[in-house]
């Protein structure tokens, strides 16, 4: 079992080891694979509402969430989230339950519908896991995303009106 709390600043140096190596990959995220720590922890932890960390009982970081306005002023009312999961803690359910967890706190923050921008259309999992949540793909941005390996190629974006 895990819990999925508000993220600490004690919880950070687990938070970037977990990001730089996702980013590093260059296949899921758009942050470019040599990011700064400082500017990554800009964009997970200051730009963000909130940021969220799933944990073991033991205190392990599982994987970690942010949420934020989609866009600024009249399309504030939708939200916008990024997920990562520890390579460990995949498969058990990290995902899905941080993707629930946020949509309640999205509810809770008075945003209508959850948008997700770049979901790069070859991490399937995502997708699939996205699409069993309720997610619509609404859209398809041809070769929008560089792929660090298969070189360019498509995003989704993805919509969920949260029924507040």
């Amino acid at each position: 079992m895990f819990s999925i709390r508000r993220y600490q600043d004690s919880d950070w140096p687990a938070i970037w080891a977990l990001l730089h190596a996702t980013f590093q990959t260059g296949d899921t995220y758009a942050y470019a694979p040599d990011s700064s720590e400082a500017a990554i922890h800009t964009a997970w932890v200051e730009l963000p509402m909130a940021t969220y960390v799933a944990c073991a009982p033991d205190g392990q970081l599982l994987g970690t969430y942010v949420l934020k306005q989609n866009q600024p002023g009249l399309g504030a009312h939708v939200s916008n989230c990024g997920y990562v999961v520890a390579p460990a803690a995949q498969g058990q359910g990290v995902a899905s339950a941080m993707c629930e967890h946020s949509q309640q706190e999205a509810r809770a923050m008075g945003f209508l519908a959850m948008q997700f921008n770049l979901v790069v259309a070859t991490n399937q999992r995502a997708v699939r896991l996205w699409q069993h949540l309720g997610f619509a793909v609404v859209g398809r941005l041809p070769r929008a995303f560089r792929h660090q390996r298969l070189g360019l190629v498509d995003a989704l974006v993805m919509y969920k009106e949260l029924g507040v």
